[in-house]
């Protein structure tokens, strides 16, 4: 009974939590932008004991609330404005909230990560290890080379696009311009030219003068079969020398006559010795960064 009682507590825990969320969500859709501005009084010397806020609010020419108070020994400031350049706050709000919700979407989409997790995947398989080593290993890996190779482009975009918008020297819309550039760039520079084709031929679009011109819908879905490709090609050549390693075993197996024993329990210890005493991680580590060189 108190098992019960426990999965329910989670149950009702779990929605209240969703629906707290929504309805955040909701309140930012309709209500005006905000921002709040605290500032702790203790810093500057001044020592506050009443615990009642005192606001005081003053109404702005286009409607407009400024609220201000003070709550213990916090100061607070409450501006329902707008921004006076790029996007409200309300709808940076939903931006980010947005980006957040794809962020694994956008991580395999337009970065390095897809050809990395496909090429460990293939090594798991081809070694017969089956789950050795594990996902989380993997993806773990595949996420830090990630960071490895991304980091010059990363790099550029928080020198174009975030720190220029945090010193209000460019709006919102020129900052997500600003930071889309150097990933178009990045996955120009790895897409194959069939790829761009097939999908411009898709969207109707004709010969362009600029790579500028093209989108970034189609830029996109080209890099992502490009990784693919690329990925199944370096899957294939890391298969070869293990199915050497199977062909060998499977062959002597059958001459001793032993064909009731597995072909794969005996070949297994001589694939991990060959992957060992070649370096197989540092090798194919060392293929894969050089791939985006």
């Amino acid at each position: 009974m108190s098992t019960y009682i426990k999965k329910q507590l989670r149950k009702a825990t779990r929605f209240s939590g969703i629906l707290f969320v929504v309805l955040c969500i909701l309140t930012f859709i309709f209500r005006a932008p905000m921002k709040v501005f605290a500032t702790n009084l203790n810093n500057v010397g001044t020592n506050t004991t009443d615990t009642q806020s005192k606001d005081t609010e003053e109404t702005k020419d286009d409607g407009a609330v400024d609220i201000s108070g003070v709550i213990g020994p916090f100061g607070f400031r409450l501006d329902t404005g707008s921004e006076s350049n790029g996007l409200s706050a309300t709808l940076q709000i939903l931006l980010l909230l947005t980006i957040i919700s794809l962020a694994p979407a956008i991580l395999i989409m337009v970065t390095s990560f897809t050809r990395i997790l496909i090429v460990m995947h293939f090594v798991r398989s081809a070694l017969g290890t089956q789950s050795t080593p594990p996902n989380q290993v993997l993806i773990g890996l595949a996420l830090f080379l990630t960071v490895f190779i991304m980091s010059p482009v990363f790099t550029q975009i928080n020198n174009k696009a975030i720190q220029p918008l945090q010193r209000n020297e460019i709006t919102t819309e020129e900052a997500i311009e600003a930071g889309i550039e150097p990933l178009r760039e990045f996955m120009l520079k790895e897409v194959k030219p069939k790829d761009l084709k097939l999908f411009m031929d898709i969207a109707e679009i004709g010969p362009v003068d600029d790579v500028k011109e093209i989108p970034i819908t189609v830029i996109i879905p080209s890099f992502i079969i490009s990784e693919l490709r690329i990925a199944f090609i370096i899957g294939f050549v890391i298969y070869i020398p293990f199915i050497v390693i199977d062909m060998v075993v499977a062959s002597t197996l059958m001459s001793m006559g032993m064909m009731m024993l597995p072909p794969t329990t005996i070949s297994m210890p001589f694939k991990i010795l060959l992957f060992i005493l070649v370096d197989g991680w540092g090798l194919i580590i060392e293929v894969l960064l050089k791939t985006f060189i």
